[in-house]
């Protein structure tokens, strides 16, 4: 079966495994970071909100 150089030849710089496993775990909790604070402060807004009565 021939190897197209395009997608998959020797062309294509090896990028470290490890690194790019570490990075998108990085990424992920990055996003849980985000995703927990905006809950906490989109919680706080509310309970604020609930002391004056809607």
């Amino acid at each position: 079966m021939r190897r197209h150089l395009v997608f998959g030849g020797a062309a294509r710089p090896e990028v470290n495994r490890s690194v790019s496993s570490l990075a998108c775990l990085a990424f992920v909790a990055l996003l849980a970071v985000a995703f927990w604070a905006g809950a906490l402060w989109i919680g706080q807004v509310v309970v604020r909100l609930s002391q004056f009565g809607f």
